[in-house]
């Protein structure tokens, strides 16, 4: 079981990794290109649409860390559950109110700010997967 939990948390880690690279780098640079007429319509898009690529994974990431360290609690593994809980903090009290702000339409100081903090995500799912990997090459 702790075998299945460790490669589901791994996986779930790399495509959140892979993904959160591309909204940081390109998809929310992006966002201050789009255009201010069609813009509130663009974020609720942006915002419904990733909801159903992103919240099951997250979902089942978090299920898979958490089993993971029931089963397996040692440092490495409370470390990657902690940096789990920095990305849910994140994600809701970060970058959640910012698209709330920009589903009103762009706002340039929301941009920025959004755009800055999700820095913390995407180092800590990059740091989360590369623990992972770690973990399920069985040198930990």
């Amino acid at each position: 079981m702790t075998d299945l939990a460790l490669l589901i948390n791994t996986a779930a880690a790399l495509f959140m990794t892979g993904l959160i690279w591309f909204v940081q780098i390109v998809h929310y640079p992006l966002f201050a290109h789009v255009g201010q007429p069609a813009f509130a319509a663009y974020e609720q898009a942006h915002a419904r649409l990733t909801t159903f690529v992103v919240g099951p994974v997250m979902v089942i990431e978090a299920l898979a860390a958490t089993l993971l360290l029931a089963l397996s609690p040692r440092p490495l593994v409370l470390l990657s559950a902690l940096l789990l809980l920095v990305i849910w903090l994140s994600t809701a009290l970060l970058q959640v109110p910012r698209h709330n702000r920009l589903a009103q339409g762009f706002d340039a100081r929301a941009h920025r700010f959004l755009v800055r903090t999700n820095w913390i995500r995407t180092v800590a799912w990059t740091v989360r997967s590369l623990l992972s990997l770690y973990l399920l090459s069985g040198q930990a």
